[in-house]
C-alpha cells in the first residue's frame, strides 16, 4: 500500500507541478468569487437568498471546470506516450493495474478538489454579498443547490471517464480533449436527434442520461430541461450511466495492460 501511496503521490506532483494547473484553479477561483458580484449589480441584494447567486455561479463556473478537468484527464496517459516516459514509468516495479490506477486516482482527485473550489467560493462570495432571509415568494433551497451540483459532478465524472478511456486507448490527448468537448457542446443535440418518445431504444443512449437535471422538480429555478421521458427514471438513468462507466474502464484497462510500448 505504501508503494502505491507513493505511485499516487507521484502523479499528483505531474499534476500540480505545472504552472498550467494553477492558472486553471486561478481561473475557477476568480470566476466563481466574481460572479456572484456581478449577479448582485443585476439582482440586488435585497431578496435574494444567497443559494441562489451561489448555484448560478456554480453551473456558470462548471462548464470551465469541465473543461479543465478534461484537460488533465487527457494528458494522464497520452501525455506518457508523448513525452517518451512511459518506458521509463513502466520498467518501475509497479504493475500496470496500479499505474493506471494510481492516474486515474489523481484524475478524479482533482475534479473533487476542482469542485469544491468553485462551491466554497461561490458560497463565501455570496453569502457575504446576499440576503440569509428566505423571501416570501420563495426561492433556490439548499437541497435544490446541493441536488444541481451533485448532478453536475456525476456528468464531469462521465465526460472525464471518456477523456480518460481516449487517452488511454488512442494515446492521444488532443484526441481526449476535443471528443470530450464535442460530446459537451453536442449532448443536447444528440437528445433531440435520439428522442426518447421517438425511439425506444433511445433511452439507453448515453447522452439521454448525462443530464440528471431534468428529474428536479420542474417548479426549480436550477431544471435545465422540461422533464423526463415516459419509462426514464432518476434510478434508470444513474443504472444506464454505471453500465457506461464500467464499459469505459474495462476497455482502459484492458488496453493499458495489452499495450506494447517496446516501439
Amino acid at each position: 500500500m505504501s508503494s502505491f501511496g507513493n505511485l499516487l503521490l507521484n502523479e499528483n506532483m505531474k499534476v500540480f507541478r505545472r504552472a498550467r494547473t494553477w492558472f486553471m484553479l486561478a481561473i475557477l477561483a476568480l470566476i466563481s468569487l466574481l460572479m456572484p458580484l456581478l449577479l448582485r449589480e443585476g439582482l440586488g441584494a435585497s431578496g435574494v437568498l444567497y443559494w441562489q447567486p451561489a448555484a448560478t455561479t456554480v453551473q456558470i463556473a462548471f462548464f470551465l471546470n469541465t473543461i479543465f478537468c478534461v484537460v488533465i484527464a487527457a494528458e494522464s496517459v497520452a501525455g506518457e506516450f508523448t513525452w517518451g516516459t512511459i518506458k521509463l514509468l513502466l520498467i518501475r516495479p509497479w504493475s500496470r493495474s496500479k499505474i493506471l490506477a494510481s492516474k486515474y486516482l489523481t484524475v478524479v482527485g482533482f475534479s473533487i478538489m476542482s469542485t469544491l473550489l468553485v462551491i466554497g467560493l461561490a458560497m463565501l462570495s455570496s453569502y457575504f454579498l446576499f440576503s440569509h432571509d428566505v423571501p416570501a415568494g420563495g426561492s433556490v433551497s439548499a437541497s435544490s443547490a446541493l441536488t444541481m451540483w451533485l448532478y453536475l459532478y456525476i456528468d464531469l465524472f462521465i465526460t472525464l471517464a471518456i477523456a480518460f478511456m481516449v487517452s488511454t486507448v488512442f494515446r492521444s490527448g488532443a484526441l481526449a480533449i476535443g471528443l470530450s468537448l464535442f460530446i459537451m457542446f453536442t449532448q443536447s443535440i444528440f437528445s433531440v436527434i435520439f428522442n426518447t418518445d421517438r425511439y425506444e431504444w433511445a433511452k439507453y443512449v448515453l447522452f439521454n442520461n448525462m443530464d440528471l437535471s431534468k428529474y428536479m422538480n420542474t417548479s426549480s429555478e436550477l431544471g435545465l430541461m422540461n422533464g423526463p421521458s415516459d419509462g426514464m427514471t432518476l434510478g434508470f438513468s444513474l443504472a444506464v450511466l454505471a453500465v457506461y462507466y464500467v464499459i469505459f474502464m474495462v476497455i482502459s484497462w484492458v488496453v493499458f495492460n495489452k499495450r506494447d510500448v517496446a516501439g
